[in-house]
């Protein structure tokens, strides 16, 4: 890879080959799928790969990450939001940002009756935590 929007874009592109799984609060459940120290230019940080699973209604509450965040949606729509911002509805095949430091004010299931399911990846310094509190 030339440089960091490359590596960016291949991992958006092979997250989608990575078997995921999924969620943290309010009914939503999340599964580390990978931890990947990273190489080169990335060298002291690591890429954690994760699959959230959001049942019908459920919502994570606002938080914020440890590093830059790229997500996918694989199944439903979620709704997300972040500084405060509007909410949007992604649907499956959509992608989110998130830079670094974003507080995430909405993480929720858009349908009453259907899961979603996401995955996302988070480049953080080695041993950093993912997750931190609003």
């Amino acid at each position: 890879m030339k440089n960091r929007r490359d590596f960016l874009l291949a991992a958006v592109a092979g997250i989608t080959m990575i078997p995921t799984v999924g969620a943290q609060t309010s009914g939503a459940q999340t599964k580390v799928v990978r931890r990947q120290k990273l190489e080169g230019p990335f060298a002291g940080m690591e890429a954690v790969v994760t699959e959230l699973m959001y049942p019908p209604g459920a919502a994570s509450g606002a938080h914020r990450h440890g590093g830059l965040v790229i997500g996918y949606v694989i199944e439903g729509e979620v709704r997300f939001a972040i500084n405060g911002e509007p909410a949007t509805t992604l649907k499956a095949g959509e992608t989110f940002y998130e830079p670094p430091g974003a507080q995430h004010t909405t993480s929720a299931n858009a349908s009453p009756d259907k899961p979603a399911r996401l995955v996302v990846t988070i480049i953080v310094p080695e041993g950093a935590p993912v997750t931190l509190p609003v």
